[in-house]
């Protein structure tokens, strides 16, 4: 062990100086990995393998940029870490927004560009690591010391960067905004470590210039981070962006032409489309609801754009509507975006709605609506109260600690295209449904494409039959996204054999101002063809056997 070549006081200003930059190192990796993880998740669905993939990949990089660093010399260190850590902070802050527009540009090569981005930065990181314990050395020349300081400070910052990047950078930036600021960090550690280090570098002027035009583009990247995002993702849809707004949850955008038809994209799938989406909200919501006895409290899971309310306030006996919505982002725009507030007809506008935080369930305002009578008898009715409750959280841990029950619950959900959703559809969460359903009460599931995941289709109803429930198959062509289908269920010991579909399919009265369902559209939508609602060899879905993601993915992607 050598001693330091500097005095003690300076030798630990500086090894101060070089813990601290390892510091915010730390925080910029770890949220590198993040980032690129997100953006994966969102472009090409299945959360947990991208997210697997995107830190192996890095990680590998690492350990090759950590092996790479041996075939650098002594000479010069400081000077190869401070180009390091400019060449990182724009590779880190400029990748995401390069990998959006390969996916806009070149569809084809997002993956092999996206993931190259990734290798790149992990290279980067790999080299950086050592290269600060080599120069900590001239401060530091204890091994055990120097090790010490610079791991711990490593590991400090990736748990501050995790935190940071989950609760904190999403509340005030959007994905393409994050790495900008990140990037700004890693070059401000260069100029800070070319400063206190000034008497070991060369050719200061030269770092220096070509810190502060990387921090001005990085900078401006940042103040220009939405124009950015929005002429990227410009690229991926056909008609005009006239939303964009990424939640803690989702990212959230809408387009609308110039016939005024607006589609609302959920992580760049579609979740609705102006033209025809009465089509589906109206078989999720009537086929069950009209099959009812004065039916009075509804559930539904899901469906912050507020349209399937818009459908059940359509009935003036319901006495309360409830509704379950994870993100307050989502239902805010449902009562403050003019499109949308015009499409679900201010169902979830205040007064109709009150917003609770996710601590408990409360009771909701009384919102007064219209009878619907005929003539003279129309204007002596009085208006009848309905309840309409707004509850942001999840919807599994809602159903395991929910009071009260209800005739009818909704479940209107994504697609189970995730690990995290695909929860959703479990056997574990059906049977907690079951005990919110009161005697007779029904439960719709949304179910996707009973022709494009036929397997995930039946999935879906195996899974509702294990939790004791009789089922009932619909269907119907929604034009956006083709053949849709939905489960009908009841509990098994309310609805045994084919009463549940004897009740579903009686002729009734369905209510006024639909613009698609007729009551024979509801005995149609229960024809399938031959065998195919066989469910011999289906399994179950559960929540530590994820058999219906695997369906859903492997359907979706022979599709593509």
């Amino acid at each position: 062990m050598n001693p330091s070549p500097l005095n003690p006081q300076s030798a630990k200003r500086l090894s101060l100086v070089l813990g601290l930059s390892m510091l915010v190192v730390g925080v910029c990796g770890l949220s590198y990995e993040y980032s690129f993880s997100r953006l994966a998740t969102g472009i090409l669905g299945d959360s947990t393998k991208q997210w697997a993939l995107v830190i192996g990949v890095m990680m590998f990089f690492m350990g090759l940029g950590a092996d790479l660093q041996k075939h650098l010399g002594n000479d010069q260190m400081v000077e190869r870490f401070i180009g390091i850590e400019i060449l990182l902070g724009l590779l880190g802050g400029f990748g995401p927004s390069l990998s959006l527009y390969a996916f806009g540009y070149w569809n084809e090569l997002f993956v092999v560009v996206h993931y190259l981005l990734i290798a790149g930065v992990g290279l980067l990181i790999g080299l950086e690591i050592p290269l600060l314990v080599r120069v900590n050395e001239l401060c530091l020349p204890s091994l055990k010391d120097n090790l010490g300081l610079i791991l711990k400070m490593d590991y400090a910052g990736s748990f501050i960067g995790a935190l940071a990047w989950v609760f904190v950078l999403p509340r005030f930036l959007d994905l393409l905004e994050i790495p900008y600021l990140l990037g700004l960090l890693n070059v401000f550690v260069a100029l800070g470590t070319l400063f206190f280090f000034r008497t070991f570098v060369a050719r200061t002027w030269v770092l220096g210039l070509t810190g502060v035009l990387a921090a001005g583009a990085l900078g401006l990247g940042l103040w220009l981070g939405e124009p950015i995002r929005l002429f990227l993702e410009q690229r991926l849809y056909k008609d005009p962006v006239v939303l964009s707004q990424t939640s803690r949850y989702q990212h959230i955008l809408f387009t609308q032409n110039a016939a005024g038809r607006l589609d609302c994209f959920i992580n760049g799938h579609l979740q609705f489309s102006s033209r025809d989406e009465q089509i589906y909200h109206e078989f999720l919501v009537h086929p069950a609801l009209s099959a009812l006895q004065s039916p009075k409290r509804v559930l539904v899971l899901g469906g912050g754009d507020g349209l399937a309310v818009r459908e059940l306030l359509r009935y003036p006996g319901l006495e309360s509507v409830t509704l379950v919505d994870l993100d307050p982002v989502m239902t805010g725009l449902a009562q403050e975006y003019p499109p949308l507030v015009a499409l679900n007809q201010g169902s979830l506008k205040a007064p109709k709605v009150r917003l609770v935080e996710p601590q408990g369930v409360i009771e909701g305002e009384r919102v007064l609506l219209e009878e619907r009578g005929n003539g003279f008898f129309k204007r002596l009715k009085a208006p009848e109260p309905v309840e309409v409750s707004l509850f942001h959280l999840d919807a599994f841990n809602f159903a395991r600690s929910a009071p009260g029950t209800y005739d009818l619950i909704l479940l209107d959900f994504p697609d189970p295209n995730d690990p995290e959703l695909s929860k959703l559809y479990s056997l574990e969460f059906y049977r907690s449904l079951k005990g919110l359903l009161n005697p007779q009460g029904l439960m719709v599931q949304q179910s996707t494409s009973p022709s494009v995941a036929h397997e995930a289709f039946l999935i879906i109803g195996r899974t509702l039959q294990e939790a004791g429930f009789s089922t009932l198959a619909l269907h119907q062509v929604i034009p956006s996204f083709g053949d849709w289908g939905f489960w009908v269920a009841g509990a098994a010991e309310d609805y045994p054999g084919q009463v549940l579909g004897q009740q579903v399919s009686r002729p009734r009265e369905l209510p006024p101002g639909l613009v698609y369902l007729t009551s024979e559209l509801i005995g149609a939508a229960q024809v399938f063809g031959k065998g195919q609602l066989d469910m011999e060899g289906i399994p179950v879905n559960r929540l530590l056997a994820e058999r219906l993601f695997e369906a859903y993915h492997q359907a979706w992607a022979r599709q593509q």
